[in-house]
């Protein structure tokens, strides 16, 4: 199991780093003031703001009740002060990271000694908040089975609307040095209630359960709801502040996790320990944990094309190749066929080569697809025929040796491919006129290969169809990663997203090759498909349309329908298609079958547009 609470280095270490490089500066003569005064109790380690004025300091006896234990994962436990003080900015509970399995229980009065530090998930270079911790413990029981401390409800009137303060422009962008206001901002509510004994009610789940046994709820019911349940993300000041990852302390093989689904209710008393982690950040880590109420959730099926219509879709099938169970290419080939009614064009993103994360060199994918097409066609679908061009090995980004790239298939029955001295890696297609019309100089071509905003990522991969005697020029897309963005948890508000640039300029060059279609045809029908790995409000969708170029078609949805993706309990757009003016009219449909399942064939959701060209 994925540990909850990962360390890279030893905790002296990490925090002599923290103070070489100011995240704890100037702790020692707060922690040196308070040396001479009163017992130290955990609202003082604590302190109002994100770091501990003891950090890097050694404390004594340390009172508190233990209100959890973890004994996998950073092991360790939290005790609660009982007894809080009147500053609603200061917790009362703080994590005891004990490297081993601790000894202590729940209940248990103890004092502890040891050093305060501030641990940072995922490492200083991570942009995440830190977590006030006490290790290298040494541990006294004073007494045993005593009561815990109240559980501090967190519902929809305790958090507040706002989700974080805007950091100090004189600490990069850190919130880590402004006081706490808990009744103002969401993420300064949660941290002031870090390590605490936390409980939530009947809350409804956002984020289906995953891999790692986590699953996310919102405890706002009413907060930019989906049509289905979930809650969206539709612009960057829309963070869901009701948002809360929950885990379990039982360890998996004494307690299942429970499998839920977005929409799904988590009903009664979820209570335990308020911690910090990298994968997520704010999760209440349950020592006691509701029950699963199912709702009614089914995967959607979008309409057939009309005889006149041509349907274009985009499914990403997240490193698909011949190693993985036949089941996972049934199930892949059941959704193409009875969820997106076998559409006429299908753009595949994360088709690997034939051996998968294999790395000896391997580059072609046709065994990938021959297996694919055939479970398609024993699902009942056409016999699809295929366009792709091999990427050269190890260029393209994805999983190490598995070559992901992208592949047109087309149904020969409905629609033509328009063959035009195919492309190779390396070679750049071009647009050059023909009969007073656009074409492509290679088709299938990849756009713009020796384009730096290239580099480790999936080149565009363009072709030319007929459907109905009418050219349509498809461009199948997988741009870069957000991989290096800071969550929407980070030390820095407004996060940092470096992933940004690199997909601006992946935009530009596609909006540059569509603007060079158009300018020969102004009325050309033109799509460009796939991965965008943005969302529809961002610079990258804004330099994909630029001129007019293009328009993102998800955003003809109704808002609480515009999500093709669900990421820490907020469902949102990552996969798109986008249609040039001369397609005036057509149908879109965001066909959510997978990102809001527990159990999935991928982790996107397929996107379909349907038009008369």
């Amino acid at each position: 199991m994925r540990s909850s609470h990962p360390r890279s280095a030893a905790v002296a270490a990490l925090v002599a780093t923290a103070l070489a490089t100011g995240l704890l500066a100037g702790t020692a003569e707060a922690a040196e003031g308070a040396a001479s005064a009163d017992p130290i109790r955990i609202h003082d380690i604590q302190g109002t703001t994100r770091t501990s004025p003891f950090a890097g300091k050694q404390v004594a006896d340390v009172a508190g009740i233990v209100t959890g234990v973890r004994t996998y994962g950073s092991r360790g436990f939290w005790i609660q002060d009982p007894d809080a003080d009147d500053d609603a900015a200061t917790s009362e509970g703080v994590f005891v990271f004990t490297s081993s399995a601790p000894t202590v229980a729940v209940g248990d009065a103890v004092k502890v000694s040891g050093l305060v530090g501030e641990y940072i998930p995922g490492g200083l270079t991570s942009g995440n908040q830190s977590v006030t911790q006490i290790s290298k413990p040494v541990v006294t029981v004073v007494s045993s089975g005593n009561a815990l401390p109240e559980a501090t409800a967190v519902n929809e009137y305790s958090v507040p609307s706002e989700y974080a303060p805007a950091g100090d422009p004189a600490a990069a962008g850190s919130i880590n040095g402004l006081t706490l206001e808990p009744s103002r901002y969401a993420l300064d509510y949660y941290e002031s209630l870090e390590g605490m004994n936390v409980k939530i009610g009947t809350s409804r789940v956002v984020g289906a359960t995953d891999p790692y046994a986590e699953l996310w709820v919102t405890v706002k019911g009413w907060e930019n709801n989906t049509k289905r349940g979930g809650t969206l993300y539709g612009s960057y000041d829309s963070q869901n502040t009701g948002r809360l990852q929950i885990q379990q302390l039982a360890p998996l093989a004494q307690q299942p996790f429970p499998v839920a689904n977005v929409g799904d209710k988590l009903v009664g008393a979820t209570e335990g320990p308020l911690d910090f982690n990298q994968f997520g950040g704010y999760t209440l880590v349950a020592r006691t944990l509701g029950t699963v109420k199912a709702g009614t959730l089914a995967p959607e099926k979008t309409k057939a094309q009309a005889a006149n219509e041509l349907a274009v879709a985009t499914y990403n099938v997240e490193n698909l190749d011949p190693t993985d169970p036949q089941e996972k290419f049934d199930n892949l080939a059941k959704a193409v066929v009875e969820n997106l009614s076998s559409p006429d064009i299908l753009a595949l993103e994360e088709i690997q080569d034939d051996n998968g994360a294999k790395n000896d060199g391997t580059v072609s994918a046709e065994a990938t697809l021959t297996k694919f097409t055939a479970a398609i066609a024993a699902a009942g679908g056409p016999a699809y025929q295929w366009r792709t061009i091999n990427p050269e090995d190890k260029k393209d980004g994805g999983e190490p040796g598995g070559n992901i790239r992208q592949v047109f298939l087309f149904n020969p029955a409905r629609v033509s491919f328009t063959e035009r001295a195919p492309g190779d890696a390396v070679t750049a297609t071009g647009v050059t006129t023909e009969n007073g019309k656009a074409a492509l100089t290679h088709s299938p071509g990849r756009i713009d290969p020796a384009n730096p905003a290239w580099v480790d990522s999936r080149k565009p991969l363009a072709g030319e169809f007929v459907f109905g005697g009418k050219t349509v020029f498809v461009i199948a897309n997988h741009f870069g990663s957000k991989g290096g963005d800071e969550g929407l948890t980070s030390v820095h508000q407004p996060p940092v997203r470096s992933s940004e640039a690199k997909r601006l300029l992946q935009a530009q060059a596609v909006n540059s090759f569509v603007k060079n279609i158009l300018a020969v045809d102004k009325k050309a029908s033109v799509l460009a498909v796939g991965d965008i790995n943005d969302f529809e409000f961002s610079g990258t969708t804004q330099a994909l349309e630029d001129g007019g170029a293009l328009y993102s078609a998800v955003k003809s949805l109704p808002k609480a329908e515009r999500y093709s993706y669900v990421y820490q309990g907020n469902a949102q757009v990552l996969d798109q298609i986008l249609t040039s003016p001369g397609i005036k009219q057509f149908s879109y449909d965001s066909v959510h079958i997978n990102a809001e399942f527990a159990n999935q064939n991928s982790d996107h959701d397929p996107q379909v547009v349907r038009f008369r060209p």
